[in-house]
C-alpha cells in the first residue's frame, strides 16, 4: 500500500526545498538549475519514503514535462527567430526609428503601451516579448536605460493582453473550467486591472522623470552605425506585421513563428543581400554576429539563435520534471487541503484562492496547472459561500497567469529572462501590474468591491 503524504513532512519538504533555492540563488547568487536538481531528488526520496514506486515517480516525471513540450518548441523558435530578425534588419530598423522618436523619460511608458496594445491584438506574452519586446530593449539599451527597468516594462505590457485579450489561451482557460462566460470574466477583470494599471502607468512616469538622457552625439553615431551596416527600411518590417497579423487570427504559435523565421530569412536575402545559406543555418543555429564599429549596437543586434534559449529550456525542463513528482506525491493535494480549512469568508476564499495558485506557481513552474488545480478545488466553495464565480475565475487569472512571469523557474519567467537577456529577480521589482494585480484581486475580496451579487453563481 501507498502511504499518503501528510502535512508535517509535506510542510519540511516545501522548506526544505525553498531555503536552498532562496539560499542558493540570493546567498550564493547560482543558477537556478542545480538547486533544482538537489529539489527533484529530494521529492523523489520523499515519494520513495511513501512507498511510490520508481516506475510511478518516472511516469510523473515524463507527464509533467508533456506540460512544456509545446513551451518549449516556442522557446526554441523565438531564440531563431530573434537570430532571423537581426540578420534581416527587422530589430536595426525599428531601434533606428525608435530612436530618433523616443526619449528617455518617455521611453518606460511608451514600451508599456506599445506592448500592451500588441499583445491585446495578438492574445500572446511570448509573442510580444519575442518580438516587440527584443526590440524596446534594445532602444532602452541604446538610450541608457537601466534593462531591469525596461524588463519590467515590457513584461508588465506584455502580460497585459494575456491576461485580458479574448484572443488569450489562459483568457479562455480560466473561466472555461469554472463554467464563466468569457466576455462576463473579462469585464469583471476590469475592477483589478483598471487600479492596477493605472498605478503602474504612474510609477513608470515617475521612473521616467529620474532617467538620465543619452547625449544626442552617442545616439547620431549609434544611428550612423546601423544605416551603415543594414539598408534601413520599412520592408524589414513585413515580417514582423505579418506574425502579428496571423497572431491576431489565432492561427497556431508554432506555425506563425515558423512563417516568421522564413520571411525573415527572404528578407535577409533580398534587403539585406545576406545570400550565403551556411551562413543563415550558423545564424540560426548560433546568433546573429556583426562588427558594427559600435559596441552599444553590437551589443544589442549581436544574439539570437537556437543555442541562446538552451539556458531557459533546461531550466523550463528541470522545474517542470519537478511539478510532475511534487504533484504525484501528493504535495499539491495536501497544501489545498490546508488551505480549504479556513474558508468562512468571501475574502478568506479568494485569498485562499489566490495563495494557491501563487503556491502551485512556485512549486510547478506551470501556469495552467496555477489555474487548472485551484480552480477545480475551490469551485465548490464558491457555490457553497454563495460567491460569484466570476470572482474564482478572476482570482485565478490575478494570481496564476500573472504570477507565473514572476518565477525565475516558470515558464514565462524563464522565457521572459532568456528573451529580454534580464534575470527574473531584477525585472520583478518594476513589474509593477504582475505584482499588483493579486494584491488588488485580494483586497477587493475582503472589502468586498468588485465582487458581484451573490445570487449571479453561474457568472
Amino acid at each position: 500500500m501507498e502511504r499518503k503524504a501528510n502535512v508535517p513532512f509535506t510542510i519540511i519538504l516545501l522548506v526544505t526545498m525553498m531555503v536552498l533555492i532562496i539560499t542558493s540563488m540570493f546567498v550564493l547568487k547560482v543558477e537556478p538549475h542545480i538547486p533544482l536538481v538537489v529539489c527533484l531528488l529530494l521529492a523523489t526520496l520523499f515519494g520513495r519514503f511513501l512507498q511510490i514506486r520508481w516506475n510511478e515517480i518516472e511516469k510523473a516525471m515524463i507527464e509533467g514535462l508533456k506540460v512544456g513540450i509545446k513551451p518549449i518548441f516556442i522557446l526554441a523558435l523565438v531564440g531563431i527567430v530573434i537570430a532571423v530578425w537581426m540578420m534581416s534588419g527587422t530589430v536595426p530598423t525599428l531601434l533606428f526609428y525608435g530612436l530618433s522618436v523616443i526619449s528617455p523619460e518617455w521611453f518606460a511608458v511608451s514600451t508599456l503601451f506599445i506592448c500592451m496594445i500588441v499583445s491585446s491584438f495578438t492574445g500572446s506574452s511570448f509573442t510580444t516579448v519575442g518580438t516587440i519586446g527584443v526590440a524596446m530593449m534594445g532602444i532602452g539599451t541604446a538610450l541608457g536605460i537601466d534593462p531591469a527597468i525596461a524588463a519590467g516594462a515590457v513584461v508588465c505590457g506584455a502580460c497585459f493582453g494575456d491576461k485580458m485579450s479574448p484572443l488569450s489561451d489562459t483568457t479562455n482557460f480560466a473561466p472555461g473550467i469554472v463554467g464563466v462566460d468569457l466576455f462576463d470574466h473579462i469585464r469583471h477583470l476590469l475592477w483589478t486591472t483598471i487600479p492596477s494599471f493605472v498605478i503602474t502607468v504612474f510609477l513608470f512616469l515617475l521612473i521616467g522623470r529620474s532617467q538620465t538622457s543619452t547625449s544626442a552625439n552617442d545616439i547620431g553615431l549609434m544611428l550612423a552605425s546601423l544605416d551603415s551596416q543594414f539598408t534601413i527600411s520599412v520592408i524589414t518590417l513585413a515580417s514582423p506585421l505579418l506574425v502579428v497579423f496571423l497572431a491576431m487570427k489565432r492561427y497556431p504559435t508554432i506555425p506563425v513563428l515558423v512563417i516568421g523565421i522564413l520571411t525573415g530569412i527572404l528578407t535577409a536575402a533580398f534587403v539585406q543581400g545576406n545570400s550565403v545559406v551556411a551562413e543563415w543555418f550558423t545564424v540560426v543555429q548560433h546568433g546573429f554576429v556583426i562588427e558594427t564599429g559600435n559596441e552599444v549596437v553590437d551589443g544589442i543586434v549581436n544574439r539570437g539563435g537556437l543555442q541562446s534559449m538552451m539556458w531557459s529550456i533546461s531550466l523550463v525542463m528541470i522545474a517542470l520534471t519537478l511539478g510532475g513528482v511534487i504533484q504525484r506525491i501528493g504535495v499539491i493535494d495536501t497544501l489545498l487541503t490546508q488551505l480549504k480549512k479556513n474558508l468562512s469568508s468571501r475574502g478568506n476564499l479568494i485569498s485562499a484562492t489566490a495563495a494557491s495558485s501563487i503556491g502551485v506557481n512556485v512549486v510547478t513552474g506551470e501556469q495552467y496547472l496555477s489555474i487548472l488545480l485551484p480552480g477545480k478545488t475551490f469551485e465548490s466553495f464558491y457555490t457553497k459561500l454563495d460567491v460569484a464565480k466570476k470572482n474564482l475565475s478572476r482570482t485565478l487569472e490575478d494570481a496564476g497567469t500573472l504570477v507565473n512571469p514572476l518565477i525565475p523557474w516558470g515558464v514565462s519567467g524563464a522565457f521572459f529572462a532568456s528573451t529580454l537577456g534580464v534575470d527574473v529577480i531584477h525585472y520583478l521589482p518594476y513589474a509593477f501590474f504582475l505584482l499588483l494585480s493579486p494584491f488588488m484581486t485580494i483586497l477587493f475580496g475582503y472589502l468586498g468591491i468588485g465582487v458581484g451579487e451573490g445570487k449571479s453563481i453561474g457568472k
